[in-house]
């Protein structure tokens, strides 16, 4: 086998690899042998198939079995050759002349081809002593306990039939159809129905409407979906609703006490407060992490410039891109919509590709050597991690990691991140602050994966989706 370096630019690579004919002649004389004890063929006794005639019968098939097993051997030991490391599966060209192909296959000519790779950077890893960051420690509100203990123990409040008008906290049971126009839309009707006025549970301006209602109304309200609802044909459309009122009922006194506690499935109240304090601990935990850890990345990305294979840019922009277009579509907006032209979102998307493709070859490498490793129990546990997100379909989900090595490999990738953290905070200066819950939840932490207005326009988002009733999905 002839190697030669014909391009070696930056991190691009191009190798032509020749296969002289004799050795190809050479690989194939002994597949032809091999083949030759074991092939049964009318009129010859087992083993006794002449030499000619099986190369006239199998040859092209056997070369073709050579050549391929020489193009799935030839860039790993070519690559260990030369002690690179390429960043992707590197590209294997050969020449499209068919009768060249012809001729190699019938043993009269060499096999070429070349091999286009780009190699992983050299990355020399500093210091990371002089790296400070500033852990925000927040503590839990006594009053932010309670909100959520009475929060759950709504649930288990009853209710008395009540004659009179519905007011703020009063349960409506409703009928309902919802219509674009004079089209019924699909999703925006429902029978009986149980709606708590102030709840805002339903779409912005849907309860306030029934304030004041009672018992064998029927009325019709308008309403206006929110912009960035999550059913795209319903995002930010006029809509009415013909509503017939069923009943009206009161609450009754909201108990909290060991009993309501037990009809949440708690023991005690002292046990529901404890569940929710270590709820709040690790909402609060997660977020002090995350911001901690944008500062970090944010450190290593000031300290470390290099050159990054163009080929894992675009596969990481091309996953930024085709989940920003998925979002703004399901959101029935456009670029226009968030003030940006595309142009310029494409150059925002590509400098933050590059800026996590650098940053997962500089944690690599940090990893690599500090010799982190994640172990077949912490991969086990990601996966039950992912399993829980989908109720009800575990055995799904579990049968796809099983037939799915790729998808297993993508869980170790994020746990190995964040043991390389965990690595580095043992090596940096973590000075803690204390800050009041509302500084901790400020999202300034968050990394900017989108330009600023669209990240606002998240947020909002967010704080309208948690007030708002989605399609019945």
């Amino acid at each position: 086998m002839q190697v030669t370096e014909t391009l070696n630019e930056g991190l691009k690579r191009e190798i032509k690899i020749v296969i002289p004919a004799g050795v190809l002649e050479a690989r194939l004389t002994e597949r032809l042998d091999d083949a030759r004890g074991k092939v049964k063929l009318n009129g010859f006794r087992p083993g006794k198939v002449p030499a000619g005639h099986l190369r006239k019968m199998y040859g092209k098939s056997f070369m073709a079995e050579v050549i391929n097993e020489i193009l799935n051997d030839a860039p790993r030991s070519i690559l260990a050759e030369r002690g690179e490391r390429s960043a992707t599966q590197p590209k294997i060209e050969m020449g499209e002349d068919e009768k060249e192909a012809e001729k190699v296959l019938d043993g009269k000519a060499d096999f070429v081809f070349t091999l286009n790779y780009e190699v992983l950077p050299e990355i020399e890893i500093k210091d990371v002593s002089s790296i400070e960051v500033t852990r925000e420690v927040a503590d839990i509100p006594e009053e932010e306990i309670d909100k959520q203990v009475e929060h759950i123990l709504s649930s288990t409040r009853t209710y008395a039939e009540k004659k009179g008008k519905a007011e703020d906290g009063d349960r409506v049971t409703i009928d309902y159809l919802g219509k674009l126009g004079d089209e019924p839309f699909e999703g925006g009707a429902d029978n009986d129905a149980q709606l708590v006025l102030g709840s805002k549970m339903f779409i912005p301006g849907f309860e306030e409407q029934l304030a004041g209602t009672k018992a064998g109304d029927e009325i019709r309200i308008k309403v206006t979906f929110p912009a960035q609802y999550g059913a795209a044909h319903l995002a930010g459309k006029e809509a009415t609703f013909d509503i017939k009122v069923k009943e009206v009922a009161r609450p009754d006194a909201l108990r909290i006490d060991d009993e309501a506690a037990k009809k949440v499935g708690l023991e005690s109240l002292v046990r529901l407060r404890d569940v929710v304090r270590e709820q709040i601990e690790s909402r609060y935990g997660s977020v002090t992490r995350q911001k901690v850890k944008r500062q970090i990345l944010d450190a290593l990305d000031r300290d470390y410039r290099f050159e990054i294979p163009k080929q894992l840019a675009e596969v990481e922009f091309n996953n930024i891109w085709n989940q920003i277009n998925a979002e703004l579509q399901q959101a029935g907006r456009t670029f226009e919509d968030e003030d940006m032209t595309e142009e310029d979102a494409r150059e925002e998307y590509r400098r933050l590709a590059e800026r996590r493709v650098r940053l997962g070859l500089v944690l690599s490498e940090i990893g690599e050597k500090a010799g982190v490793t994640v172990s077949d129990e912490e991969l086990q546990r990601a996966i039950y991690a992912q399993v829980r997100q989908y109720p009800g379909k575990e055995k799904e989900i579990f049968e796809f990691f099983r037939r799915t090595p790729d998808a297993v490999a993508n869980l170790r990738a994020p746990v190995f991140e964040e043991k390389v953290i965990d690595h580095l905070l043992e090596k940096i200066k973590v000075n803690d602050k204390k800050v009041t819950p509302e500084e901790l939840m400020a999202e300034d932490g968050e990394e900017v994966t989108v330009p600023k207005k669209r990240v606002e326009k998240r947020k909002e988002a967010k704080i309208e989706s948690s007030r708002t009733k989605t399609d019945r999905d």
